[in-house]
């Protein structure tokens, strides 16, 4: 059985060494993202490594500040060097599936806003074609029937994420999730585009376009795959 949590450490390592010093980094969200803050964190210490982050979440921004690494507002930046994040599902074109987490919204204002976007995962993360996990849609509460209205014509099972105690799952924002059961996106672009046309939705968990450079841990190492 493949060891997928060393497989992330792999990955997120290797991500970590494109660290360089005095740059704007933006950490993502995720037990894989998780291994890549603190790799960063022990360069700053050992290495002294100096950079200034934003977080997409805030629990990624407490591990940051608990790692001692400085960090600013996402809303007071308007471009960043690196960001380097997990990935629920990603294409041999680099399109991804992002949100499990339930950090969609920040982390795509973040990848949008970087020049260069590192995703990282273990083996089971590339696919074929995306669909095999649930996409997620952020949603305003405001609107949260009109667009489960919407996400239902589509024709694929929705379901409304929830926490463990049943209540409804919040997000940063105190925005809610659908998880979208699609199986096969065959034609994630015009998906994406129907989904940013819905109001009230306010972000969704296709990434097209944005990542740079996959990195996937393997059993003996990694292997990288860049879009340019």
């Amino acid at each position: 059985m493949a060891d997928l949590e060393a497989q992330k450490q792999r990955a997120a390592l290797r991500a970590a060494a494109e660290v360089a010093d005095g740059m704007l980094l933006g950490l993502g969200t995720g037990s894989t993202a998780t291994y890549a803050i603190r790799e960063i964190a022990r360069r700053m210490r050992e290495e002294g490594l100096r950079l200034t982050a934003i977080a997409t979440s805030s629990a990624t921004g407490a591990l940051a500040v608990s790692l001692g690494i400085p960090l600013r507002s996402m809303g007071e930046i308007d471009q960043l060097d690196l960001v380097i994040d997990g990935a629920d599902e990603i294409d041999p074109a680099l399109r991804a599936i992002k949100g499990g987490g339930g950090a969609l919204f920040r982390e795509k204002i973040a990848a949008a806003a970087a020049v260069r976007m590192i995703v990282i995962g273990d083996s089971s993360k590339p696919v074929e074609t995306l669909g095999r996990f649930k996409l997620p849609v952020e949603v305003h509460p405001f609107a949260l029937r009109s667009v489960q209205h919407q996400l239902e014509a589509l024709g694929a099972p929705i379901a409304l994420r929830s926490r463990a105690d049943g209540a409804p799952f919040a997000t940063d924002q105190q925005a809610n999730i659908f998880d979208v059961a699609f199986d096969r996106i065959d034609d994630a672009g015009a998906l994406a585009r129907m989904l940013e046309a819905m109001p009230g939705v306010l972000a969704h968990g296709l990434f097209i376009d944005l990542v740079d450079t996959a990195i996937i841990g393997t059993e003996d190492g990694v292997s990288i795959t860049n879009r340019h």
